[in-house]
This record gives C-alpha cells, sequence and structure tokens, in this order.
C-alpha cells in the first residue's frame, strides 16, 4: 500500500458523509449532461460494482491479495437503502444441518471479530444467540449436533432451564432452548464502511451500467473511460434490475419491517448481558430481535417474505398493521415490555433466490463477469465469507463454482430464507 493511501479514519468520514441521491435515474441524468473527465484510475484488475457488505468484503479480499480495486455504487457506502445498511444484523453459526452455511458463518465471525477489535468504535458485541423451538424440532436438534461436532461453545436446556435464565421472556411449556455463546450482535452500515476503509478504497458515486467489453483491448470498460480486467456486480436488491433478462425472478426484492422498542428507565433486563440476541422458532416461522445495544433500543423483526418492492421507489414508513402484530407479540413473549414506547423502525428488503441460497457464479457466457446476490435474510453476517470466494475465483479461474450457488440453480420461483 503506498505510503500517500488515504487513512482509514479518513475514508470513514468521508463515506458517512455522503448523501442519498434522489433516485438513481436522476443521478444517471446528470451524468449524461456533464463533460466526461478523464479516468480516476487509467486501469484494474476488478471493478467491484455495489458498496454492500458482499462488494466490500470482496474487495477486502483482493485488495489483501495485492489486486486493484476500484468500487461503485449509486448511493454510496452503506447507505440507508441497502439490505446491508441500517442498524444491527444477527451472526450465528446453528443452520440446521445445512453445514456449508454454518461453516461460513463460523470463518466469518473471525474477520468481524478481527475488524471490530481494531475499529473506531465495536461492529460486533458478543451477546450470545438464544435459539427456542417446541422440543424435538428438528432443526434445533441438529444445529446443536452440528455445534457439538465442530467444538462451538453452546448451552442447551428445557423450558425450565430457559424459564430460569431468561425470566424477561414468556416461554411456553414443552420448549427447548439453544444458546450460542459466542455469537451475537453486528453493525451493519458502519460495519461495511468500515470494511471499506479498512482496504483503503474510495467508493465512487456511480450508476453502473451492464458490463461493456472491448474486444480489440480486451477489457472492461467503466463509465468514465477506464478499464478493469473483471466485474464484479454485487448489487443486492437492484442486481435484477442491471440484469433483468437473466434474472428477473430469479433474484425477488421483498420489503421487511423493523420496529424498535424502548425499555422503561433503569430495566436493563433488555439489554446485554441480560438478554442475548434471540429467534423465537415456532409455527413454522421465525421471529427474531437484538437486545438494546448502542442505544437503538430492542428490535423485533419477523422472518417472512413481505410484498415484492422496487428498492428505490418503495415507500419506507412502518405500517400501522405491522406495528400492531409487533406489539401483540411482544406483549405475549416479553410481557415487561407490553407498554413500550415504539421508538424507532425502519423498513428494509431481502433479496431472494429461488431456491434460497446465495449466487456467486460467473454472467452467463461472460468469463470474467461475476454476480453476486441472493443474500436474503442471512448473507450480512456471511459477508466475510462471500466476499473469500469470490475473490479466490479471480485468483483461480478453475476453481469451481459451488452447485447450490450457480446460475443454474436458481429458478423462478422465490424460495425459503433464514435469517
Amino acid at each position: 500500500m503506498a505510503d500517500n493511501a488515504p487513512s482509514r479514519r479518513a475514508l470513514l468520514t468521508g463515506l458517512a458523509a455522503l448523501p442519498v441521491a434522489a433516485s438513481a435515474a436522476a443521478a444517471e441524468r446528470r451524468s449524461k449532461r456533464r463533460k466526461p473527465a478523464r479516468p480516476k484510475v487509467q486501469h484494474v484488475d476488478v471493478a467491484v460494482i455495489g458498496a454492500g457488505v458482499f462488494g466490500a468484503w470482496t474487495a477486502w479480499h483482493l485488495v489483501r491479495a495485492g489486486k486493484s480495486v476500484r468500487m461503485f455504487d449509486a448511493y454510496g457506502a452503506g447507505h440507508w437503502r441497502a439490505s446491508s445498511g441500517g442498524e444491527s444484523r444477527v451472526i450465528r453459526m446453528g443452520y440446521g444441518a445445512d453445514a456449508i452455511y454454518s461453516q461460513m458463518a463460523r470463518d466469518s465471525l473471525e474477520y468481524w471479530k478481527d475488524l471490530s477489535d481494531s475499529a473506531s468504535a465495536p461492529i460486533f458485541h458478543k451477546t450470545g444467540v438464544l435459539w427456542f423451538a417446541p422440543e424435538g424440532d428438528r432443526y434445533t436438534a441438529q444445529s446443536r449436533a452440528w455445534l457439538h461436532a465442530n467444538d462451538v461453545p453452546h448451552q442447551v436446556g428445557d423450558v425450565r432451564w430457559l424459564q430460569e435464565k431468561y425470566r424477561q421472556i414468556q416461554f411456553y411449556q414443552g420448549e427447548t432452548g439453544l444458546l450460542e455463546t459466542e455469537s451475537g450482535a453486528l453493525i451493519a452500515g458502519r460495519g461495511v464502511q468500515e470494511v471499506i476503509a479498512d482496504a483503503r478504497i474510495e467508493v465512487e458515486r456511480v450508476v453502473m451500467p451492464a458490463p461493456l467489453f472491448s474486444k480489440r483491448i480486451k477489457r472492461h470498460t467503466l463509465p468514465d473511460g477506464g478499464t478493469a480486467d473483471h466485474l464484479v456486480y454485487a448489487c443486492g436488491p437492484w442486481i435484477a434490475e442491471l440484469f433483468p433478462q437473466q434474472l428477473m425472478g430469479r433474484i425477488v426484492a421483498t420489503r421487511q419491517e423493523i420496529y424498535h422498542f424502548g425499555a422503561p428507565q433503569g430495566d436493563t433486563r433488555f439489554a446485554p448481558p441480560e438478554l442475548p440476541v434471540w429467534a423465537d422458532f415456532n409455527n413454522g416461522r421465525i421471529v427474531y430481535g437484538i437486545p438494546d445495544i448502542e442505544g437503538a433500543g430492542f428490535k423485533i423483526a419477523f422472518d417472512t417474505h413481505g410484498p415484492v418492492v422496487d428498492p428505490d421507489t418503495m415507500d419506507r414508513s412502518l405500517t400501522p398493521a405491522g406495528i400492531a402484530a409487533a406489539r401483540a407479540y411482544v406483549a405475549r413473549r416479553f410481557p415487561g415490555l407490553a407498554d413500550a414506547p415504539l421508538i424507532g423502525g425502519r423498513v428494509c428488503q431481502y433479496e431472494n433466490s429461488s431456491n434460497g441460497d446465495y449466487l456467486i457464479d460467473r454472467f452467463p457466457g461472460q468469463e470474467r463477469v461475476w454476480l453476486v446476490g441472493g443474500g436474503s435474510g442471512h448473507g450480512f453476517k456471511n459477508g466475510p465469507a462471500v466476499g473469500k470466494r469470490v475473490a479466490a475465483h479471480i485468483l483461480d479461474k478453475d476453481l469451481a463454482i459451488e452447485p447450490r450457488f450457480s446460475f443454474a440453480s436458481k429458478g423462478t420461483v422465490a424460495g425459503r430464507t433464514v435469517f
């Protein structure tokens, strides 16, 4: 790294100050009126389009491998329209029998911890993650078996154990609990900005078009006239809009609401260390929450798909029906918060793939153009592992694609989501 490279703190300051564009279309119209400038960098090994968690960690790993990288995003790094923006996310390792995601989460946790240790403010909060479900639940038993086989610290107990340990939660007869003691919560938007700053990359506010390959120079042309050997499109819910013929119906953005309730003054039962991150797996659905971290209040969300949306234009106001459902759930499970005020909320989106798995594959017919997405409700935690995998493919063109992450595996009906 050159001695005159911008400092990490300076980059963070710049990233945090980036304004939100009125719309991608407006930005594109303005860019067409400007006289083209000389390219900021004439040529790079890789251009990453999308400064969310997948794009940020891809760039980070590539820089660590000695590759030159430019990064583009229409709205900036960790912005509030992104699936990677906002306050917090869960990181856990129990995924039933799905070892590929468990191992990716375990690998990712080490990267998040290292980043958090050197960051200006914590990115990882080790609260533990409590999973509770009806006794005999297969998914819970499979998660426990993987944790045990891989020496991941955890605790288990019946409903009596749960009620004695977490008196602020109302459990039901016949429930069982699984606590991952080393897992917890990640700070989202700031975490993405930290990754990019740690890689010493500046995000360029550009609306990126579909790939343009010059057969004469055998390189991809960038909007300002620069070039790149490889392109990585990690555009979250916008990836299907960029490539409608290939991805429309295969990657689908759905509207998701998140609610934050405020505990009474002096009541510490709903903040760490008294309350961990938690997930209620009952009746075929997941309701999950994050304790009061960094003053954001008690967070709750329902891990079910909302209506299909356009991430640029959707109304991001909470709905009365959603607030009422959240209040009713909190009153049942967390009676001490039955009358707690709603102190905030957020409307974001999942980008669901048809089979619930990530998309990490080449653009059909293009050897050096990569499509990365399908993060849905569980992508943020695995950002480091996804970025590492993408970088490995670029560094080794013969590395086999994971079949579950392949373009060929994606049909046209949105599938499962696991937070």
